[in-house]
């Protein structure tokens, strides 16, 4: 079992996990991902698991994703088991690992001919896409296997009886640890669950106690929490805007704008002389007009018929300008 980073299709570089049986030649498995990841052998692993039962070993590289040692541990009962290690585990299914190329010869001698092979049938079939890609895969393996494998003898083979759906949906599956918070929730990928029992009705634990998420191959998330499975059900996220004032307008500013017509001396210099023209015993018509607009600007006289405006009143208008 391996995976090849190549342009299979589009231009694009992807990568094909494979798995090949080392007696027949046989591709039991095939998948394309974007990199090489836990989710594309758990393709390649139920492909297998389906449609031959269970082998009896896996032969890979020194990927993380099948064996984690720790350098300070001898005993490899006490070393932490990857996810796919655990499902191997469960199906009772040997994990060998080399870092030497020529140790798994099969599958690197199979690269080289599906790199030669491959992307001429993909670009005559017009695939552009991962998804593409994999639906493909469904028949050409199957037409790939009968031209170059060698026949398949039922009476002698190794692997074992093959799991249900079931099984098989469950033991493939991602789990992580999480911890219930004091909203009786967790969280997972950004999205909160809450636990129900098989009545769809809510559990509630305690803050602060320790359960296990369990992601199935299916894509169907299961949490077991002190020895127990629960279903989970989706919390809704709180919306930014309240759904009762969300289509609300602003309203709109209808007082006009006062754009500057000029400079501040000339404003004052123009209501200057509308005070000296227009004089009522004394006082000015525009008086009050004026007053409204300014708020009441603050001025002193000079002479019998002449005004002058303070600082105070010089800077309010500035203001209004």
């Amino acid at each position: 079992m391996d995976a090849s980073p190549h342009n299979w299709f589009a231009d694009i570089t992807s990568h094909l996990h494979i798995a090949v049986d080392d007696c027949t030649g046989m591709i039991t498995g095939a998948w394309f991902d974007q990199q090489e990841t836990l989710s594309g052998y758990y393709h390649v692993f139920q492909q297998t698991l389906t449609g031959y039962g269970i082998p009896a070993m896996f032969f890979t590289d020194n990927r993380t994703v099948f064996e984690y040692k720790r350098n300070e541990e001898v005993n490899l009962e006490h070393n932490t088991l990857t996810q796919f290690g655990y499902a191997c585990r469960q199906f009772g299914v040997e994990i060998r690992t080399s870092s030497v190329a020529q140790a798994k010869g099969r599958v690197e001698r199979m690269f080289n001919t599906l790199q030669s092979r491959l992307p001429v049938e993909l670009r005559l079939s017009n695939v552009t896409s991962i998804q593409e890609a994999n639906e493909f895969l469904i028949s050409y393996i199957q037409k790939f296997n009968q031209i170059f494998s060698l026949p398949f003898n039922h009476n002698k083979s190794v692997y074992e009886k093959q799991p249900t759906n079931n099984e098989i949906n469950l033991t493939l599956a991602v789990i992580r640890k999480r911890v219930i918070d004091h909203g009786h929730c967790f969280k997972y990928k950004n999205q909160y669950y809450i636990p129900v029992n098989s009545a769809g009705r809510q559990i509630y634990h305690r803050p602060k106690t320790e359960g296990t998420v369990i992601e199935a191959f299916d894509g169907n998330l299961y949490c077991c929490i002190n020895d127990v499975i629960y279903g989970l059900d989706i919390i809704p996220k709180h919306a930014v805007v309240s759904k009762v004032f969300d289509n609300i307008k602003a309203e709109e500013n209808h007082e006009r704008s006062i754009s500057p017509t000029g400079s501040t001396r000339g404003v004052l210099r123009s209501f200057t002389s509308i005070f000296e023209k227009r004089k009522v015993n004394g006082k000015n018509s525009y008086h009050n007009k004026v007053k409204v607009f300014v708020n009441k600007p603050k001025h002193r006289k000079t002479g019998a018929n002449n005004f002058k405006f303070t600082g105070h009143f010089q800077k309010r208008l500035t203001g209004i300008f």
